[in-house]
């Protein structure tokens, strides 16, 4: 099964976005708290749509506890300061875990650095800080799924 897990998204509309992404792909979506908002606010709602109900949706308190209980897991952590493309990465056929950070700085360094091996990146042009999160998430899930060759119940 993919997993996308959002380390304290911050932005209720691209959660809303990669909720409807995890509906439509049959991903496990993992939220890490704090957030930067309420599961409750109606942008939220409006983004998802009516996905919300097809969604797996697992909350964590913190990245420490989320981090401790997948060790050992197969997690994959994107970020822009990788030096390993997304697409190169092996993705296992059983629980993968895309790791994304907040909106607006990421995955802190210290977890960057001990998973420096689990790091990937999305090429950009030069200069470019980020993909918008929600875009970023529908590229990693539909690579681990192209990967493991789109298997049922996908049409």
């Amino acid at each position: 099964m993919v997993n996308v897990v959002l380390f304290e998204p911050e932005i209720p509309q691209n959660t809303g976005n990669i909720a409807r992404t995890c509906a439509c792909t049959g991903a496990r979506l993992h939220l890490v708290e704090p957030m930067g908002f309420r599961l409750t606010e109606k942008h939220l709602g409006r983004a998802a749509m009516d996905y919300w109900d097809a969604v797996d949706i697992k909350r964590w308190t913190c990245t420490r506890e989320f981090l401790e209980a997948h060790e050992g897991c197969d997690l994959h952590f994107f970020t822009g300061h990788a030096t390993a493309r997304y697409d190169t990465a092996a993705y296992d056929a059983g629980d993968t875990y895309l790791v994304f950070g907040r909106e607006s700085r990421g995955i802190d360094a210290d977890i960057l650095e001990a998973h420096r091996d689990r790091c990937v990146r999305i090429p950009m042009m030069p200069g470019m800080r980020s993909l918008n999160l929600a875009n970023s998430v529908a590229i990693a899930v539909y690579e681990v799924l192209r990967e493991q060759g789109f298997a049922a119940p996908l049409a």
